[in-house]
């Protein structure tokens, strides 16, 4: 059916609309036209999703200058899923309707794991294996090592992206998932990251609020999306539940043993090097607080998160004054892990 939503021509998918969802249509659009904030509740089973999805696609058609994007972030893979259903729904309909296909790229954004389609990787069931592994084939010195050494493992999936991938943009579509893994197993690139590099192209993006919330992540993914932008958070009263989950970090006493030790194995190395070259010692920790700080330049393909432990300001330039030698650098860490125990 057809609605005129305050003067706007919304195209809604279905034979009856709900009052609930008209007025929430309207709202939204006051919302938007406003430039403003809103909070919109809705009874479960009423149909939120397809309602905001018809009324923001027609905005976007009707108003591109304005609205360039809608970013929604939902919880969970199931209701990421559930999302790009509805709006694969409401493109078939605009298409019934008008004759023509819109121009609309959708797409769905997750992790590794679930969009790793390398025939090894792909079997792991802990996406920190799963991280661990494509990052052991993905990141620049191995790609490096690998022109010399053809022992080397790399990802054909990857390489290939890389090689052709990016001369040509997704065609116009809604792309779940597991459409993401069927079109990156058509064209042999990796599906992970031809949606990292897709997002900048896309209309909608459905994906985790942590891609948005947590600093680590939204740094490596988010940091370019346009200001033109509606940012649509699902059951938002999770969100105080994520952003606690995302700064913080947890440490178990087998980590702080293992510090231990290292801690104790670096003051050895410090105290050896330091009988025989002194000179040496100040060039090891330069190097250290060198590595520190262009850790925070990794390339796109190495993963990178920020350490939650040692502030910005270490890793990128300043270094505080009782640890500008190693001695003292080693002192401040072991005093830093009693203090953790």
């Amino acid at each position: 059916m057809k609605l005129n939503i305050d003067g706007l021509l919304v195209y809604f998918p279905y034979e009856y609309i709900y009052p609930e969802q008209y007025s929430y249509m309207l709202e939204l659009k006051r919302s938007i036209d406003a430039k403003g904030h809103c909070v919109l509740e809705m009874p479960s089973g009423t149909g939120k999703t397809i309602t905001l999805l018809a009324l923001i696609a027609a905005y976007m058609e009707a108003k591109p200058h304005i609205i360039s994007k809608l970013i929604y972030c939902s919880r969970t893979v199931p209701e990421i899923e559930k999302v790009m259903e509805e709006l694969k729904v409401l493109r078939e309909y605009i298409t019934t309707e008008t004759g023509t296909e819109p121009h609309l790229v959708g797409l769905a954004l997750s992790s590794r794991k679930n969009l790793c389609i390398h025939p090894e990787v792909s079997l792991e069931r802990d996406g920190r294996v799963v991280d661990g592994k494509c990052y052991s084939m993905t990141v620049s010195h191995v790609r490096e090592r690998r022109q010399h050494d053809d022992s080397v493992e790399t990802c054909g999936y990857f390489e290939e992206f890389e090689t052709h991938g990016k001369d040509t943009p997704l065609p116009p579509g809604v792309y779940s998932l597991d459409d993401l893994r069927t079109f990156g197993r058509q064209k042999r690139h990796c599906p992970y990251f031809l949606a990292r590099y897709s997002i900048t192209h896309a209309n909608i993006i459905v994906y985790s609020y942590h891609y948005l919330l947590d600093p680590k992540i939204a740094d490596m993914v988010s940091k370019e999306l346009q200001r033109q932008s509606v940012v649509v958070f699902d059951e938002a009263h999770n969100i105080d539940n994520v952003c606690i989950e995302a700064m913080s970090v947890n440490i178990s006493r087998r980590t702080l043993d293992r510090s231990h030790s290292s801690i104790d194995s670096i003051q050895a190395s410090l105290t050896k090097i330091k009988e025989t070259d002194a000179t040496r010692l100040r060039g090891e920790y330069q190097r250290l607080v060198e590595g520190l700080r262009d850790a925070s330049i990794a390339r796109a393909t190495d993963i990178h998160l920020a350490n939650p432990v040692l502030p910005d300001e270490v890793l990128e330039e300043a270094v505080p004054g009782n640890i500008r030698t190693a001695e003292h650098f080693v002192a401040f860490m072991r005093r830093f892990v009693e203090y953790l125990k």
